[in-house]
């Protein structure tokens, strides 16, 4: 397990060249993308479009806390919509992270494993000009090993306020949970978190955005801002429509215990626009 780390790094690099690759690819042949790539660029941007979409969100950080350390996150997210009527749709989005981190509890540790899931229920309205969605966001202590989790069930409110045009989107997600049961040996879990997002796209499904993501640790009393430029496309393997994105994830607020020196993340999404 010593060479987990090692090799994860590896394979996200290599996948991260390859992404870029597709990006370029992308933007010089916007027809293989199909005549739908840019309003499939929108709707993922959004994040209550009734669109089944997986992603797979690969996350990368060095140089953590006291003993420098690193760690490998990968989020598997899949966002599933089910219509309630003609005006109402309940968007479910899940994240189920893997983690595989070195030096982070001390020096020479290693940890591989779950961590602890997140459900977020949205019920959003058909609207236009203003998009917005409210519901439930639950942690789910799914971890396999201590130190990947908090052995705690949360729950709390999440919204979603946007606005979209062609090509342009822009807005926060929020969400606040606190633990109402668990072990009560470990710390009571009290986090708030947002995304702020810009982004815009292009008729070959290409896409450029930014976004500043703010974590609030109220029982740790701790805060991790980070600002995340991005560039992504959407194309075809085969007859899969995928989403491809990279960013470098630029640490700028964060105590020197939780703060990363520098990240990296890129994300495939398998998207099934008929559905």
């Amino acid at each position: 397990m010593k060479y987990v780390l090692a090799n994860s790094t590896k394979l996200f690099l290599t996948a991260v060249f390859t992404l870029v690759n597709f990006v370029v690819f992308a933007q010089e042949e916007p027809a293989k993308a199909g005549s739908s790539a840019q309003e499939l660029a929108d709707k993922l941007a959004n994040p209550v479009a009734s669109l089944i979409s997986v992603p797979l969100q690969n996350n990368l950080s060095y140089g953590i806390g006291p003993f420098n350390g690193s760690k490998y996150t990968l989020n598997i997210q899949p966002v599933i919509p089910f219509k309630l009527s003609d005006n109402l749709n309940l968007i479910t989005r899940y994240i189920l992270p893997v983690v595989d981190q070195q030096d982070i509890t001390g020096e020479n540790t290693h940890e591989f494993g779950l961590s602890d899931a997140t459900v977020t229920a949205f019920f959003a309205p058909k609207t236009k000009g203003i998009i917005f969605g409210f519901g439930p966001a639950f942690l789910v202590p799914t971890a396999t090993e201590k130190f990947l989790g908090t052995e705690k069930f949360g729950v709390g409110p999440s919204v979603l306020v946007m606005h979209q045009g062609k090509g342009l989107s822009v807005g926060f997600i929020a969400n606040q949970i606190w633990s109402v049961a668990g072990n009560e040996d470990r710390a009571d879990f009290n986090s708030f978190y947002t995304q702020i997002f810009l982004s815009h796209s292009y008729k070959s499904g290409a896409s450029l955005g930014v976004n500043a993501e703010i974590t609030q640790n109220w029982e740790a009393n701790t805060t991790l801002i980070s600002l995340n430029p991005s560039i992504g496309a959407v194309t075809k393997l085969g007859d899969q429509v995928v989403q491809f994105a990279v960013m470098p994830l630029i640490p700028i607020v964060g105590h020197h215990e939780i703060r990363p020196d520098w990240g990296l993340r890129a994300v495939v999404a398998f998207v099934f626009p008929g559905s």
